[in-house]
């Protein structure tokens, strides 16, 4: 595999991008806890519990965290992944390190 490396100029024309994908990819990963949550409770509570709700207990809150915390790293990671080959397409270079 060879490395892609980048100038300062693909760095900071980057920036914009990254940031429309960061939000991009929190709205969607956002969307996808919620339907994965509301499948895979139990009972009648569909929306996921946050943490200073009482009426869940400690280990269902620690769940829905370690769930959701899973498909926002793997939502982003493709989002910047895949964001970062378009740029290369449309400008010839990397916009990494």
């Amino acid at each position: 595999m060879s490395a892609k490396t980048s100038s300062t100029t693909a760095k900071v024309l980057y920036r914009p991008f990254g940031l429309i994908g960061s939000i991009l990819g929190g709205l969607i990963a956002s969307a996808i806890f919620k339907q994965v949550w509301k499948r895979a409770s139990p009972g009648e509570k569909s929306d996921p519990p946050k943490p200073l709700e009482t009426s869940y207990p400690l280990k269902e809150i620690l769940v829905a965290a370690a769930v959701q915390g899973a498909i926002y790293s793997v939502v982003k990671t493709v989002i910047d992944r895949q964001g970062a080959r378009m740029f290369e397409r449309w400008y010839g270079e990397w916009p990494g390190s």
